[in-house]
């Protein structure tokens, strides 16, 4: 298995251009399943997790030709539908989390939708009971086999309901509109998630011909459509990626210019950061963030410790905890970092502590950040990265610390991070894959 090895405490300078976004992509790839016409989408990721998928909807039947640079026409016009009951399909959809998202407009289309047991980060429980409790609110079947870990919905005609969500699921509200756009009648989805990559999806589903109103709000009406057309479509920035580019140039002490990322869709993510004490500035759809010495972390009105918690959007996202937690460990100040969906993400901390970092885990979703205002350098160290978004905020650590560090199991990194070595080494990182 590949590693990185980094030589950490240089500063970097240039400019980066995020890459398209991922969890967009896990959504829109599957949409093309919905239509018989040609679908082409733009600025799409070239990561582990965005190309399994491609490959899977390959397997499934569908033409898929790279048109372009970041750029795939999609052709879902001689779908085998049988391919669901192979071996070789519960071998490669178990092994990416995001194949849960066929699911839903396979069952529009052709009245059934398989899964294995989905894999993904191993950051805690998962569950996906959102996704299979609205297919049965439409109509469908749902039909768990536990020997083999295997998921089914079936349904002859899907129609339109009323359903009130048990959780804002993004993946869940995705898979459940893909599900509604040719179900007879009319649906209404009450607590649906609304980051932007839904509205995107929503967006997307609308050009082909589908009727959903209420885009951008928690209250989703989809008016059900016979037959949906091919369509163009471009991906947003990855919000991940701007996050982690944020904290890198604060950590690494760099002035970083990050191009053309949609700051309308970032949401309270640059005021986030700001919060913490870091200086960055809008130019255009750029952000530019300057080199400082020092950032000290912003406290409650009335002086209490800050808390940063992962909340449904339009709150903070939990893919950038991480991130903040490591830019937290060389600034000035104390913060409560509060991860509420997951109980397993926090756990990588243990590496930061061994590279210096004051950190006190106070339970699997708390973890209490003393900065070291930059008078303690974290030192290289080896270790292994145990899911996407730990494993970047643990290469930003070791770009910033003294020494070598070695980073183990980087294939997680590059489930979600695009040539990321190659890009970092161009903004002046010493940064070598093994």
């Amino acid at each position: 298995m590949s590693v990185f090895e980094i030589i950490g405490g240089k500063k970097l300078k240039g400019e980066i251009i995020p890459q398209g976004a991922k969890n967009e992509a896990l959504q829109i790839l599957c949409a093309v399943l919905l239509t018989p016409e040609k679908v082409v989408i733009g600025n799409v990721p070239n990561i582990i997790d965005v190309n399994k998928l491609i490959d899977l909807l390959k397997d499934l039947g569908v033409k898929v030709e790279k048109t372009g640079h970041e750029e795939y026409t999609f052709q879902a016009d001689a779908v085998n539908v049988d391919y669901l009951n192979s071996a070789e399909f519960r071998k490669k959809g178990g092994s990416l989390r995001g194949s849960i998202m066929i699911v839903g407009p396979l069952l529009s289309r052709f009245g059934k939708g398989y899964i294995p047991r989905p894999g993904g980060d191993k950051i805690g429980r998962r569950r996906l009971d959102t996704h299979f409790i609205g297919f049965q609110n439409l109509g469908a079947k749902f039909i768990y086999d536990d020997e083999n870990d295997f998921y089914k919905v079936e349904a002859n005609d899907l129609k339109g309901c009323y359903m009130l969500l048990d959780e804002a699921s993004v993946t869940g509200t995705a898979n459940i509109i893909m599900a509604a756009v040719l179900a007879k009648g009319t649906t209404t989805i009450y607590n649906a998630a609304c980051e932007p990559y839904i509205q995107q999806l929503c967006k997307m589903l609308n050009r082909m011909g589908a009727k959903i109103s209420g885009i951008g709000s928690n209250l989703l009406t989809i008016d059900g459509v016979e037959y949906l057309g091919g369509t163009t479509h471009r991906m947003l920035p990855d919000m991940i990626e701007v996050g982690s580019f944020i904290g890198l140039a604060a950590m690494t002490q760099s002035e970083i210019t990050i191009k053309n990322v949609s700051f309308d869709d970032l949401g309270v993510i640059p005021a986030v950061f700001q919060r913490l004490g870091i200086k960055l500035e809008r130019r255009g759809d750029d952000i530019f963030i300057p080199s400082q010495e020092n950032y000290e972390i912003d406290t409650f009105i009335d002086g209490s410790i800050l808390t940063i918690a992962d909340a449904i959007w339009p709150g903070f996202t939990p893919d950038l905890l991480s991130i903040v937690l490591v830019v937290a460990t060389q600034a000035k100040g104390t913060v409560l970092i509060h991860q509420k969906m997951f109980e397993s993400r926090l756990f990588f901390v243990d590496k930061l502590i061994d590279m210096g970092a004051q950190i006190i885990l106070c339970d699997p979703h708390r973890a209490t950040v003393i900065g070291l205002n930059r008078e303690h350098q974290l030192k290289g160290i080896s270790m292994t990265s145990p899911d996407i978004r730990a494993g970047v905020s643990l290469l930003i650590a070791a770009l910033s610390a003294k020494g070598k560090s070695t980073i183990h199991n980087i294939e997680q990194i590059d489930r979600g991070y695009q040539n990321i070595d190659e890009r970092l080494r161009k903004l002046g990182a010493e940064i070598v894959r093994k």
